[in-house]
């Protein structure tokens, strides 16, 4: 029963999963982050199962990769995205370290926000439709557990920028090296069924996946001193869209 209201923890916070609803109590956030792959695994089986009935009905390449780009932010409500946008404005402003945090905590949205969050929906929606004419769609279903694979990993190994927050509140009693173990492992087994869907997609994403951690991480260290909520969820868009782009890629050579 503890599992099963550590699920429900995980699955309130990081979806708009209608839920059964439990206090964040220790015991239940002690492995709830390693539930947020869980999520992707709601996003993947959509976007596949919507790829399936597009085909079924010959809709164009451009209303597939609309709804595909919209599906993950409706099953997250957005919460990624936001981080995102908060990451950008933050990176933005060419601020001090502190400056850029506080930025982040802001609830106003900036204008370099708004300008990020369209190129990434144009971006996305356009590789989407990409590989909806490839047949590629099944490559994708992934990634959106292995994007959130390696966040909770990075979350999990990171010092935070803030000790608050709710990202810290969610790692700060979490049983790290287990949690990172499980990440990994489960980050491996996507990696490998990337492999096996698609062998020149699969490696290519693989890389790219790899290098969006490196990149995420020396970023976070020199510009903010750490993981935030916030940069977390920066990382996890920023990943799918970089094996999106490895998916396409692959498929070329």
């Amino acid at each position: 029963m503890t599992w099963l209201r550590t699920i429900f923890v995980a699955l309130s916070t990081y979806s708009a999963i209608p839920v059964p609803q439990f206090p964040w109590d220790d015991k239940y956030m002690r492995y709830a982050i390693c539930f947020l792959p869980l999520v992707g695994v709601v996003c993947g089986g959509l976007v596949y199962g919507w790829f399936c009935l597009a085909q079924w009905l010959e809709v164009s390449a451009l209303l597939f990769a609309v709804v595909a780009a919209c599906i993950p932010v409706l099953v997250t409500g957005g919460i990624h995205l936001d981080g995102y946008m908060d990451t950008q404005d933050a990176l933005a402003s060419h601020q001090s370290r502190e400056r850029k945090l506080t930025i982040m905590k802001d609830s106003h949205c900036g204008a370099f926000a708004v300008i990020h969050c369209c190129v990434y929906f144009l971006l996305s929606a356009g590789l989407l439709g990409e590989l909806y004419r490839a047949g590629a769609i099944l490559s994708l279903a992934p990634v959106y557990v292995l994007s959130r694979s390696l966040s909770a990993l990075c979350a999990v190994t990171m010092p935070n920028a803030r000790n608050a927050g709710m990202l810290h509140a969610y790692t700060k009693d979490t049983a790290k090296r287990r949690s990172a173990v499980a990440m990994i492992v489960l980050s491996i087994a996507c990696g490998a069924g990337l492999v096996l869907i698609d062998l020149p997609c699969g490696l290519v994403t693989i890389v790219f996946s790899l290098a969006c951690v490196l990149r995420y991480r020396r970023m976070v260290m020199k510009e903010f001193g750490g993981v935030t909520g916030d940069t977390a969820g920066y990382f996890l868009q920023s990943c799918e869209l970089w094996c999106m782009a490895g998916i396409w890629l692959g498929g070329l050579l």
